[in-house]
């Protein structure tokens, strides 16, 4: 059989989850070969995403090359793959979830608690749903946008711009920064974004569909892979992509899979929440339960607000 062509963006965090889903297809008897190709987002790094474009920023330069046949799958954090593809394509996995906490990471040793007003705190971020939550919860602290990959933003921290660092955990773990994390956030304060903690895997219709059942079975973790259904549903109703404060979790209790989420002013002022349970054969249902919920609280103008402003 021939070698599996992975695409991937270059960064070091994206080629280490490229290699992670090489191994569990080399695992399974498969070869693989990786080919890092440049995104948009990887190129303009003194726009925030949510001015770039928030739909493909990550995932359009790889899925050309999946339509044409250059690569065979392409892999992307989840967080970053659009709700609704574009015809013709889809995600055939969902690799095992790591923690799914965002956390807090600092050169310095004596970080303060976020809750002490006593002590300014500036945290760089460029996520609009953690900038939300800031305000939401911790108003006094104030955010700085910070782009680039991870290295390149530790290296903006230590500069002086900021204290600390607002990001997901998994993507620090796996680059091995865990002696940096000085503060690991509650899900109860700050529900991730869609998708956050797991790898997914893309592929165009044109490939041969014994390969994407092989693919499938030797990447794709079935509960992982059922929350993010249902995350990814809830966003796909709400037409939000990766610059909308919108946040959603999917936990599994038992055989119960229940699904918490919602959607924030930018500005922190107002913070949309419920929350639904049932089975995993319900994962898609739940998420779109839980949209047209938020939506009727009020999330629909909430949304047109946020597009209006991101777009001003």
């Amino acid at each position: 059989m021939k070698s599996i062509r992975i695409g991937t963006r270059g960064s070091k965090l994206a080629l280490f989850q490229a290699n992670y889903v090489a191994d569990l297809l080399n695992k399974n008897g498969l070869s693989t070969t990786i080919i890092p190709i440049e995104t948009k987002g990887d190129k303009v790094l003194d726009v925030s995403i949510s001015k770039i474009g928030s739909k493909g920023v990550f995932t359009e330069e790889l899925e050309a090359k999946l339509a044409i046949g250059e690569i065979d799958i392409a892999v992307h954090s989840a967080k970053d793959l659009p709700s609704r593809l574009p015809e013709g394509f889809e995600t055939i996995a969902f690799t095992e979830r790591e923690k799914v906490n965002d956390i807090i990471i600092s050169h310095k040793d004596d970080f303060p608690d976020l809750a002490d007003t006593s002590k300014p705190i500036v945290l760089g971020t460029s996520a609009t749903r953690r900038v939300a939550t800031l305000k939401y919860f911790y108003p006094h602290v104030k955010t700085v946008d910070v782009r680039g990959n991870l290295q390149t933003r530790v290296g903006k921290m230590e500069s002086g711009i900021c204290d600390g660092l607002l990001l997901a955990y998994a993507g620090v773990h796996r680059m091995g920064y865990d002696n940096l994390i000085r503060k690991e956030l509650p899900i109860t304060e700050f529900i991730p974004a869609v998708g956050q903690g797991s790898i997914g895997v893309e592929i165009h219709e044109g490939l041969d569909p014994s390969l994407k059942t092989i693919i499938e079975s030797a990447v794709n973790h079935p509960r992982s892979a059922a929350c993010l259904k249902a995350e990814r549903s809830f966003l796909r109703i709400l037409e939000g992509g990766c610059s909308i404060p919108a946040f959603a979790l999917a936990q599994w209790e038992g055989d119960t899979l229940t699904l918490e989420g919602g959607l924030m002013q930018i500005d922190g002022k107002e913070r949309l929440f419920a929350s639904f349970s049932g089975k995993e054969e319900d994962a898609v249902f739940l998420g779109e339960k839980l949209a047209e919920n938020i939506k009727s609280q009020g999330g629909d103008q909430l949304l047109k607000e946020i597009k209006q402003r991101l777009n001003g």
